[in-house]
């Protein structure tokens, strides 16, 4: 499976209860927060949900 780097750039205040909650989820709590994962389905659709708040790089 394929991995994926996530960083917050913009921070969750004045964004919908769902947007933070996903960021959270994400396991991204404060802007410039760095997490790894698994590039599921699930994973991707999160991403999606908040792409205006974070960069996705992929891990080689």
């Amino acid at each position: 499976m394929k991995k994926i780097k996530i960083t917050q750039l913009k921070s969750g205040i004045d964004r919908s209860e769902r947007q933070k909650q996903t960021l959270i989820a994400l396991g991204l709590r404060k802007v410039n927060a760095t997490k790894e994962v698994e590039a599921t389905p699930q994973i991707l659709g999160m991403v999606n949900k908040v792409a205006h708040l974070i960069k996705v790089e992929e891990i080689a």
